[in-house]
């Protein structure tokens, strides 16, 4: 009996232990000074990937002090247009790195540092590797300032931990603390019919289940009938206390007749994996209804790690005659819980709402590279580029090529080629590949050109044509006018657009002398701060050139004064 009961502890230590990770829970500091609320968690499901971190509102504003969460030495900075803008990382002492993204600017040591070397370089885009000895910082040391640079849909601070192995984990499980007294939400239950023979309720086809508040925290479902494979999804997410964000949730465990069968935890995945996330939801719902139904049950081609409890595939195999109990508990770190029952039962009815399949010319396996050619176009969908095998609708219609539609996911890049052999060699440099919207907008999507052919790489189904930009960009001066005096102004500013293939690159000069330019795509901003006391002269000759994604360009040159 002792040895029974020590065995049962044993087991659930090891479940415990299995979704939290173990970690030091008192090493890191908050990085803001500030309440601790949150716009986004870690886990939560974004577009084409999970969210890394922690998004922390900063009061709907930029400058708020960051603090280093712990000692060590900054070990990476990386200034870009588009992802995290201005991003610093941290290596610490106990292996694990803190990152902070979205950032207005740096602390002046760091701003000095990284300055000295965007003008070495004569770029705004830079990412260089402090060495040990360069950049030495102290837990709750001045580091930075909140911003809103990059990807960022407005002011926050986007804040990682990751392993040694550079893989993002939970800063919750780190004891970074924040309110959270709400229980998690659920919008959507769904149910699939998986496989030759399955249904729900008379239908081949995944059906929305009709939710039912029983109490506090607790849902049911209709009863449900059916017969073979089936599986479950939900929508759902989280709240914490001060903000209405919808956020993600921690962790997701599913038990049939009470026997757990299927677990998920947010702790800790690889940046490798992430893009599997179009794997576990329902992709094509997602496209057409703008909601991401998470799948509890693991399809092929699918190796997230973030499932720690995975039986027979998270699938029911439901029999005729039989009854079954499904229930579904989704919990938020602080283990407010939401439970939700859906009693089923075995039924062989007559199947009245049957699974189409549109057969096409062009089967594609999944696990088979496939090429097609008609007209003008090549396409190359490598192996490994969709999850399952699928008949693509595949058509050409003179410089347009329909590659299906937006509503099957894929996981690597297919190739669209394009002969030019028609075109003028003075006309093909203006050319480029781009997708087409459903308002008929075209989109430049990498194009490149090589041996008489042009070819882009996408990882999104849709129309594609050819195009071309003849048009270059426009500049707007927005507070220099020429031989205008500026000793009272601390920016030069611009407006910098693009409406054909987009903006690549600019290049500033005073007097001769690269200046440095900060360009933000979201407000098309193009910004020099004279800060930086390269412009020392009375009489500047100030000379400005945007260039385009298909190389036109445009120039703007002025005169301005500034008392030395």
């Amino acid at each position: 009996m002792r040895l029974k009961l020590l065995s049962l502890i044993s087991l659930l230590l090891c479940l415990t232990g299995y979704s939290q990770t173990n970690v030091p829970e008192d090493y890191f500091r908050a990085p803001m000074d500030i309440p601790m609320v949150l716009s986004g968690t870690f886990g939560e499901l974004r577009s084409n990937h999970f969210h890394s971190g922690l998004d922390i509102k900063t009061q709907q504003k930029t400058g708020i002090p960051i603090y280093a969460a712990a000692d060590g030495v900054v070990s990476r900075i990386k200034v870009s247009h588009y992802g995290y803008g201005k991003a610093l990382y941290i290596s610490h002492p106990n292996g694990y790195t803190s990152v902070y993204a979205h950032l207005k600017e740096f602390c002046p040591e760091i701003e000095s540092y990284i300055k000295e070397r965007q003008y070495e370089k004569e770029d705004f885009e830079i990412e260089v590797f402090p060495t040990a000895e360069e950049l030495k910082i102290s837990k709750g040391e001045l580091i930075a300032y909140s911003g809103n640079t990059g990807g960022s849909g407005g002011p926050h601070l986007h804040f990682e931990l990751r392993d040694k192995n550079e893989r993002p984990m939970n800063p919750f499980l780190f004891g970074i603390e924040v309110n959270d007294t709400k229980e998690p939400q659920v919008r959507r239950v769904m149910a699939y019919p998986i496989g030759p023979g399955s249904h729900v309720n008379g239908s081949e086809n995944p059906i929305e289940l009709r939710l039912t508040k029983k109490s506090k925290g607790k849902y049911v479902t209709e009863n449900l009938k059916a017969k073979g494979s089936i599986g479950f999804g939900v929508t759902t997410n989280d709240q914490q206390n001060g903000a209405n964000n919808r956020n993600g949730i921690y962790s997701i465990n599913t038990f049939i007749n009470g026997n757990h069968n299927f677990g998920l935890t947010m702790d800790k995945f690889s940046f490798a994996e992430t893009r599997y996330l179009n794997r576990m939801i329902d992709y094509g719902f997602y496209q057409n209804k703008r909601s991401r139904i998470q799948k509890l049950f693991v399809e092929p081609n699918n190796p997230l790690s973030i499932y720690n409890k995975v039986v027979d595939s998270g699938e029911l195999h439901i029999e005729d005659s039989l009854s079954y109990e499904y229930s579904i508990k989704i919990n938020d770190f602080k283990d407010n819980e939401v439970q939700i029952q859906i009693p089923i039962i075995g039924a062989n009815d007559t199947i009245t709402n049957k699974k189409e399949i549109v057969v096409t010319d062009h089967y594609v396996q999944a696990n088979n590279a496939y090429t097609f050619t008609d007209g003008k176009f090549d396409i190359y969908i490598p192996k490994g580029a969709l999850y399952d095998d699928a008949y693509l609708d595949i058509q050409v219609n003179g410089d347009l090529v329909k590659l299906h539609q937006d509503e099957i996911p894929v996981h690597k890049n297919i190739t669209i080629t394009y002969d030019l052999e028609a075109y003028d060699i003075e006309d093909r440099t203006k050319l480029y590949l781009g997708r087409v919207n459903y308002k008929g907008d075209v989109y430049y999507s990498g194009s490149r050109i090589n041996d008489n052919k042009l070819s882009a790489s996408t990882r999104i189904l849709g129309d594609y044509t050819i195009a071309m930009d003849t048009t270059p960009p426009v500049i707007t001066p927005l507070n220099v006018s020429n031989k205008k005096w500026m000793s009272k102004q601390r920016y030069l500013k611009f407006k910098i657009t693009d409406t054909q293939s987009g903006i690549k690159g600019y290049r500033a000069t005073a007097n001769g002398k690269f200046i440095l330019m900060e360009y933000d795509y979201k407000t098309e901003s193009l910004v020099h701060d004279l800060n930086d006391n390269v412009v020392t002269d009375t009489e500047n000759n100030f000379k400005l050139i945007v260039t385009d994604n298909v190389g036109n360009s445009a120039t703007f040159e002025t005169i301005f004064y500034r008392k030395r």
